[in-house]
């Protein structure tokens, strides 16, 4: 199987897996509920998960521990899931899934947000297509 249709398959498994939270317990709870029940549903799924996995940064070659941790990361580090329960997404916390993609160098993120009505309405797809050094060149001040 290709890696895109592994990470595609993993991604409705996990979607999958979120629905039947969401459909058990609504919106209107914490965070740290929905992040237990999900990861009760994977498990059971057969699925490997890892909680509040440390995300360290690393600076000019330097690894610091500035306190990230990423909410879930499924089947041996292939997708990072971020979980919120607030009333909006909002740009900040899509730059905030895919800083993470590119700190731990992984492709693909899911962005759940359970206080929504209908939990497709929560759901984001994040992918981080570029190589560090190709996105290090795109953020490089260019000369005038």
């Amino acid at each position: 199987m290709r890696e895109n249709d592994r990470l595609d398959e993993i991604s409705r498994r996990i979607i999958g897996a979120a629905i039947e939270v969401h459909r058990h317990l609504g919106p209107g709870l914490l965070e740290s509920a929905y992040e237990s029940c999900l990861v009760f549903e994977l498990k059971r799924l057969g699925l490997r998960v890892e909680e509040q996995k440390p995300l360290p940064v690393i600076y000019k070659d330097v690894k610091l521990d500035c306190g990230y941790r990423l909410d879930l990361v499924v089947e041996e580090d292939e997708i990072i899931v971020e979980i919120k329960a607030i009333e909006k997404l909002l740009p900040i916390h899509d730059a905030q899934l895919l800083s993470y993609l590119r700190l731990a160098k992984k492709r693909v993120g899911l962005l759940m947000n359970f206080h929504v009505p209908v939990l497709k309405n929560g759901l984001k797809r994040i992918v981080n297509e570029f190589p560090d050094a190709e996105w290090a060149k795109r953020q490089a001040p260019q000369p005038e």
